[in-house]
Parts: C-alpha cells; structure tokens; sequence
C-alpha cells in the first residue's frame, strides 16, 4: 500500500508540474540562474518587467481572434493580423484600434512583421504564403493580388505551420517562426524564394508551441511567444535562452493569466505589448520606468 501511495503522490506531482507547464521553465530557471549581472544590463531581462495595462478589450474585435503584433518605429504604431474575418489592424501603444484593412483572398493571416524599409510582410498560415507590401495612411483594403507572394513549403504543414515572423535589421533577413512538427526557427532572406527557409542553429525551444516572434532593436535579441506554455522567452543573437516570464497570473503583477498570448512586440523604449484570444491588449514596462501610462 504504501508503495501504492508513493506511486500516486508521484504521478500526481508530475501532473501538476505538467499543467503549471512547471517542465517548460525548469530549464530556462537555471539559465536565468548564472547569468551575469553584465549580461542582464546587456539584454532586455524579462523579469524585470511588469503589467502596466492588462486585459483591455480591443474595440470592434469581438470574435475576431487576433494573431502576432509588429511594432511600427517609422509610426510609433502597432500592427496585429486577425484570422476569423482577415484584416490588418493598426492600433496605438495604449490598445485604442486605429483602422482594421480587410485582407482580401487571404484565408489564415497569422503573422505581421515591419520591414527596415517600411514595407510590411504578412505569413498566410493555412496558405503557407509569406506576401510582401507597402502600407500608406490611405490604404483601405490589401487584395493578395496586390502582394509580392512566396511560397513557405511544409504542404504537410495544416494549422501547425508558421505563425510568427520579426525583421532581424542586423542580418537584413526574416526570421519565421513554425508553431509544431517541427517548432522552431527559420530564416528567410529577401531576395529568394520559398525554397530557401532554413532552420536556425541553435538549442531546441522548451515550450509546448510557439505563436509569436519579435525582436529588440537595441539588444538584436528574439522574443519568442508560447501560448500553449504560458510562457514569454528572450533568446540572444546565438539562440541561446537569456530570460522568461510566465504569463499566469500573480507573476509580473498579472492580476489574471493571459489567456491565450498570440501575439508580441518590443517599442525602442524596450515596452513590450501583447495580444491575446479572443481580443485582449497587454503592456509590460521596465519595472524602473513603469509608470502605469
């Protein structure tokens, strides 16, 4: 009997280490761990951050389910895709929406990135495309017609393609995020066509899936997005995990868990902003420059 109640005791700990997505983190936990003060002060250092604006409904999305968030520097605006009726969708850095484009003949837009040159690239996930085009204040519908289209490959692919996308300004490349089967991380250099994705070197990523890709500006390191795994990771220029913050509630001042984190972006300030199902907008500052706006 007793061995009966080890048993259980112990099943039932990995139980709950599963569904806390405890595993996800241990990893990153000890990582975090021996980083050097230099190199905290180096990166954007996640735990140093907190909610400054939590669960504002985004206006007129109601249902629309929105996916990944760009940061625009040339507007001081950020830019979400939404996949249920596509649009793209302009909002301010306070969560107010600005205008919603309808995206016609695309199917699944998943992800949005701003390039250096101000030309803007939308991944299509259900289409694996990857469309390439210019934005103007005026612009009051995108036809894919109207796009630079080029094919990601993976046919096998379904609903488990490629969801995030960030312009890496270092290299002059795209990096393109594939949410499973296999998860990771893929670039794509302007200029080719889809044949030439290529996954990054680098250690595999610790999270049930990934959702959404974004990268810091000042310290050229990615943001990597879980929604499966409540999870927010910084990884250096070498893929190398720096720091993570969970987004469940109680950690970084969250009074509620994010409930489904589809989408991040990272401001020259290093605010990070986040978008979740079915419609809510988060901000997370510098726990020494947050003052709640």
């Amino acid at each position: 009997m007793r061995g009966c109640g080890l048993f259980l005791a112990i099943a039932v700990a990995i139980g709950l280490v599963r569904y806390h997505h405890l595993d996800d983190r241990l990893g990153y936990l000890v990582a975090e761990h021996f980083t050097s003060d230099a190199e905290r002060k180096a990166s954007i250092w996640l735990p140093g951050c907190r909610a400054v604006i939590q669960a504002k409904p985004l206006r007129g999305l109601d249902g629309d389910e929105p996916s990944d968030l760009a940061y625009n520097p040339r507007t001081g605006t950020l830019f979400t895709v939404t996949g249920r009726d596509p649009q793209l969708v302009e909002l301010t850095r306070y969560g107010e929406v600005l205008r919603s484009i309808p995206l016609i003949g695309f199917a699944n837009p998943e992800g949005v990135a701003v390039l250096e040159d101000g030309r803007m690239a939308i991944v299509d996930e259900r289409r694996r495309s990857l469309s390439f085009f210019t934005l103007d204040p005026h612009t009051d519908h995108l036809s894919m017609f109207d796009t630079v289209e080029h094919d990601l490959g993976f046919p096998e692919a379904g609903n488990k393609g490629f969801e995030g996308i960030a312009w890496d300004q270092r290299s002059g490349r795209l990096l393109l995020g594939k949410e499973r089967n296999p998860r990771g991380l893929f670039s794509w250099v302007p200029g080719t066509d889809g044949d030439s994705v290529r996954p990054l070197q680098g250690p595999g990523l610790e999270m049930r899936n990934l959702s959404a890709l974004s990268i810091d500006g000042i310290t050229g390191h990615r943001l990597v997005l879980s929604a499966q795994s409540n999870l927010l990771l910084e990884l250096d220029e070498r893929g190398e995990p720096v720091s993570f913050i969970s987004l469940l509630r109680g950690f970084s001042g969250l009074k509620a868990s994010i409930p489904r984190a589809e989408g991040v972006a990272i401001d020259e300030q290093g605010t990070l902003y986040i978008v979740s199902e079915p419609n809510l907008f988060y901000v997370f500052m510098r726990e020494d420059a947050a003052d709640e706006p």
